[in-house]
């Protein structure tokens, strides 16, 4: 700090906030900064009142400015004097170009590093009042060449020949020399004590020095062979660092505080202690005042006859040499009463002063006088710093309960909430694989090459017992995703892409081995020639001769152990399996269905999924109906939703393990690196039209008149916002005083004696104040139809902020797109939103990887919506058990803290209704309900915070798609009951036909991708040759119009991953 006849000159700190284009005013010299001018002002004068009434200067001198360039300022931290006020602000911060001088540089480099933090936790706190005094005693304790005084006490007497590593010592040898050396550790040794309190071994240090050698030889040395070089270590450089380092309040006691830069750098702490601060001082001194008041004159009464006399209480004395003598007579009396006093430890002493008081009952028939304070002050526990673990919130009674939970399945966990629908025939166990499987077939759609479907037409194309086979959207599902798992017969030769284990069967090892591609082993049987031509009995003979050779060599299982005829239906149409038909693409009029049952049993030889394929394949193949393929076509026709359910999952989960998802997936990362960089790019260039719209803001304001500039500009309010506010700007008006026309009406007639050609004058009046309206609206108009120069470059500014604002807003708008660029190609897992206090998990299925409301292309995009409900699962196995279900201790301790066990509170806030495990799924489908979701969740919760965040974050979309899907389901209704009667339209024997797409919202799906991909959907075969060149044309034309939609990138790539992008 700059002095000035020792008195420190302050500076005023830097205020805070201030914009870029605020003005300001500074002071060159101090580098000051004020936001106000009055201020600035104010501070100036009294700044140099101050200064040159203590310098005694009067008159016109007292406010000169070279006032500052006076040779009488000295820098409190070298000491120097006879400087200007820079250089002394420049030698207290460091080097000065001018004056060369370099203060605390040259402590920071001539002080030894290894002795700065040591020193500093030493004078921490420290009560000295000198810094002198502090200098002497810190020296005095850390040197080891000064001799000890007689006063310091025993823990001061430990840091006497104390060393740290690091630090450049010398080593005396035995013979005298020195050699200099760097320590390199410190060893301490604690003091041993026998039983009877006597020491058995002192404390000790031991140090090991690497000397400077030229082999760096290492020795270890105690303190009385070390000692440090006297120019490194010296009073003037500990208290120039001292001064630099610590500073300390102007009260009387105030503690040596280490400065908060340098005690974050070297780790100590800053917080004063309690009975060190200035109110407890304060306190204490009151207290020792009434205490005085309060006492008795007299002596200090002696309990102890072995105990030294205490002095008389009094005035203050000076203790003399008779007091010395008088005090060492009475400790030397006491020592020779009892010769193991000084050997007692003071804890011992204590216990045995306590002792004797307890059974003496007092001391010469006096009771100790125990000293009457303040209570002690508990200190209350400091408030949790939120957010905190949800279960250990204090559950709030009064609160409403989380909003009810609709079921989807007939077998609720809660008996009473039945779904809206309970024919569905849906089971808990099959929810979470139905939204499984809906959300990977509309995610990787493009791959399957399938139309986007609502969830609601999915669960009603699954519930199908009639016209089964008519549903394209049934069909096409499964045969989309069989048509993954294997290659076309001409691509690759029809090559298996996941991983099959081998069958029992006969002939299977070769058909594996002709997946794999590997050639078989050399056997020594021959091999059975085929017949030269083969017809359709030769054939049915060889499958009856194989047939029979199997139950022979025990290859078929007994039918009555086992619960399916899928081994029978594989063997009896070996010849064509289900392989060499996917191959084919023979899904033709069901016999996909016999592609399952024969892929279920391969299947089924893995033990891991074993029991889910005979559980599938007992209904598509059961032991009492003949092992055919027209019994799978008939069976699944019967079978329920759950069933079929099971199927996709097992399709689906195969499909994981194709090399198309794989690329696809990888595609989809490429996609998501490419869109954040382009997002940056436009970023970037959106901070840099914000910088030129401010500067033409900035512009306009110079150009406008003074007598507006005060005004705010709209322009400027969003500048320091994410986005820019869509302000309009303000036109420019024309001043009052040109356009204020003179009053035109009528003046009242006169009421007094009439004059002469009054009427005259009157009209004359009137005539020319409308003489000079109309010539100030000509001027008004021809000034308006030449401009001046300022009024031009005030339009042309206006239209640069005009051109700003929008290229503003493209790149806003740009980002965005980016935005959901990025969320539809996030495809490698479902994310969900969050968790809970009870750690329910929920999901919003639309959140990534697909558009809010499906394909826009899709022929069921008129629907508004993919999904349209906000689902809700259970706790994890894991989960339930370590944070819901707890062990008895735990169980008691939570009942004790909040009187209620973790179960009890979940059934009592969670309402009427319940998911207790992650097999167990309900959902919300209504916003007034995800409202209420959100006003239940609490903030102070580390999980419910997050959850609802994501869910305040997407309760606009939420709820749009809710509604959306809720009048489309009331449309569809409205249409039913229009369609109720049956409308007669093709006549049969026992009833009147009905087309199911009058009734079925499933049955207005059709598959548009396949059709333009491909040219046929994939249930259907390949067109004819001769029909080809029509198809193909036809798919070219489809192609075209979608080229002409869709939005590239400079690869030609499509934006999103579905090719267009969409209005959100």
């Amino acid at each position: 700090m700059v002095l000035y006849k020792r008195k420190p000159v302050p500076l005023v700190s830097r205020p805070s906030h201030i914009q870029d284009d605020q003005e300001v005013w500074v002071f060159e010299q101090t580098g000051e900064v004020f936001s106000n001018y009055h201020t600035y002002l104010q501070r100036f004068v009294l700044l140099y009142k101050a200064l040159t009434s203590s310098a005694g200067l009067t008159g016109s001198r007292r406010f000169s400015v070279d006032f500052y360039r006076q040779k009488r300022f000295s820098c409190e931290l070298t000491g120097h004097s006879g400087l200007s006020f820079l250089d002394a602000l420049q030698s207290e911060v460091g080097l000065d170009t001018d004056t060369k001088i370099d203060a605390s540089g040259e402590v920071d480099d001539a002080f030894p590093d290894a002795l700065k933090g040591p020193i500093l936790r030493k004078v921490q706190f420290s009560t000295v009042s000198r810094i002198d005094h502090l200098v002497d005693h810190v020296y005095e304790v850390i040197s080891p060449f000064f001799e000890p005084f007689k006063s310091f006490t025993d823990i001061l007497q430990e840091f006497k020949h104390e060393f740290f590593p690091g630090e450049n010592v010398l080593v005396v040898h035995d013979d005298g020399n020195r050699s200099p050396g760097l320590l390199r550790e410190k060893t301490k040794v604690t003091e041993l004590l026998r039983p009877d309190g006597s020491v058995e071994r002192s404390a000790y240090v031991r140090y090991t020095v690497s000397l400077n050698t030229p082999r760096n030889k290492e020795t270890v040395v105690e303190a009385n062979s070390l000692i440090r070089d006297r120019k490194s270590f010296t009073k003037q450089r500990l208290r120039s660092f001292l001064k630099k380092t610590i500073d300390h309040e102007s009260w009387i006691g105030a503690p040596w505080c280490v400065k908060s830069k340098v005690a974050q750098e070297y780790q100590i702490n800053g917080d004063i202690p309690s009975h060190l601060t200035y109110e407890h001082q304060m306190a204490q001194r009151k207290a020792n005042l009434m205490l005085k008041k309060n006492d008795f004159d007299g002596h200090v009464l002696n309990f102890s006859p072995g105990l030294p006399q205490l002095k008389p209480k009094g005035q203050k004395y000076k203790r003399g040499s008779q007091d010395l003598a008088r005090l060492s007579e009475e400790y030397q009396r006491a020592l020779a009463a009892n010769p193991d006093f000084s050997k007692i430890p003071q804890a011992m002493q204590q216990q045995q002063i306590e002792h004797l008081l307890k059974e003496s009952n007092g001391v010469n028939g006096f009771h100790p006088i125990a000293a009457k304070g303040p209570p002690k002050h508990t200190p209350q526990p400091p408030p949790p710093k939120y957010p905190i673990e949800d279960l250990e919130l204090t559950p709030v009674r009064e609160k409403a309960p989380r909003p009810a939970v609709k079921f989807l399945s007939i077998d609720p966990p809660t008996p009473h909430s039945l779904p809206e629908e309970p024919a569905s025939g849906i089971l808990m166990r099959s929810v979470g694989p139905l939204l499984e499987t809906w959300d990977t077939l509309n995610v990787y759609c493009e791959v399957f090459q399938l139309d986007s479907f609502t969830f609601d037409d999915y669960i009603e194309a699954l519930q199908l017992t009639h016209d089964t086979y008519h549903c394209q959207l049934l069909v096409e599902i499964h045969c989309a995703v069989l048509k993954k798992l294997v290659n076309d017969v001409n691509d690759k030769n029809g090559q298996v892409q996941f991983s099959l284990r081998e069958s029992n069967l006969p002939g299977s090892e070769e058909s594996s081995l002709a997946d794999t591609g590997s050639l078989p082993s050399p056997t020594p049987e021959p091999e059975v020639k085929p017949p030269g031509r083969t017809t359709r009995s030769s054939l049915a003979k060889s499958e009856a001769a194989e047939l029979k050779t199997a139950e022979a060599a025990g290859h078929l299982p007994n039918i009555e152990n086992k619960v399916h005829r899928a081994a029978e239906m594989a063997q009896s149409t070996r010849a064509y399996d289900w392989k060499m038909r996917l191959r084919k693409r023979d899904f033709k009029d069901g016999a996909w269905v016999y592609i399952i049952v024969g892929l279920l049993y391969q299947l089924s030889h893995d033990p891991r999924r074993k029991k889910s394929c005979d559980d599938v394949l007992n209904k598509l193949a059961p032991h009492d109906r003949e092992a055919t393929v027209e019994t799978a076509i008939a069976q699944y026709a019967l079978i329920d939703i759950n069933t079929r359910v099971r199927i996709l999952q097992i399709l689906c989960m195969l499909s994981m393990e194709t090399k198309a998802i794989r690329i696809y997936m990888e595609e989809c990362s490429n996609n998501m690196t490419e869109f954040r960089k382009e997002r940056l790019e436009m970023q970037r260039k959106r901070r840099g039209a914000m910088e030129d719209l401010q500067a033409l803001v900035e512009e306009r304001k110079a150009l406008q008149p003074r007598s507006r500039t005060a005004s705010p500009v709209p322009e400027l309010e969003g500048l320091n916002d994410s986005k820019l506010l869509n302000g309009t700007e303000d036109e420019m008006e024309v001043d009052n005083d040109e356009v204020t026309a003179m009053d035109t009406e009528d003046e009242e007639p006169h009421q007094g004696r009439s004059l002469r050609r009054a009427n005259d004058r009157a009209a004359q009046r009137k005539k020319r104040a409308e003489e000079e309206r109309l010539r100030k609206e000509r001027a008004l108009a021809e000034k308006a139809k030449k401009p001046s120069k300022q009024e031009k470059q005030l339009e042309k500014n206006g239209k640069k902020i005009e051109e700003a604002k929008d290229q503003i807003k493209e790149y806003e708008e740009e980002v965005l797109v980016l935005e959901n660029d990025l969320r539809e190609s996030d495809c490698p897992r479902t994310r969900v939103l969050g968790k809970d206090r009870f750690w329910n998990r929920y999901y919003w299925f639309e959140r990534n990887a697909m558009p809010y409301a499906g394909l826009p292309d899709s022929s069921t995009a008129f629907a508004g919506y993919a999904n349209g409900c906000l689902w809700v699962q259970g706790p994890d196995d894991m989960e339930r058990q370590g944070f819901i279900e707890l062990c008895a201790s735990e169980n008691a301790q939570y009942y004790n803290a909040f009187r209620m066990s973790v179960p009890e509170r979940k059934i009592i806030e969670e309402g009427e209704t319940h998911v207790f495990n992650a097999r167990q799924w309900g959902y919300y489908d209504e916003p007034d309900d995800l409202d209420k979701l959100i006003g239940w969740l609490d903030s102070h919760g580390i999980r419910e915070v997050k959850l609802r965040k994501e869910l305040q974050a997407q309760r606009s979309n939420i709820s749009k798609y809710m509604v959306q899907r809720k009048e489309f389901l009331d449309s569809s209704e409205d249409k039913k009951s229009e369609n109720g009667e049956p409308t007669p339209r093709m006549s049969t024997r026992t009833k009147t036909y009905l087309d199911p797409a009058t009734t079925r919202r499933c049955f207005a799906w059709t598959n548009l991708t396949a059709e333009r991909e491909i040219g046929h959907i994939h249930s259907e075969p390949k067109p004819p040759v001769n029909n080809r060149k029509q198809a193909k044309s036809a798919k070219k034309a489809v192609e075209e119009d979608v080229r002409q939609t869709r939005t590239t990138n400079r690869q030609g790539k499509p934006l999103t991953r579905q090719g267009t992008r969409y209005n959100f």
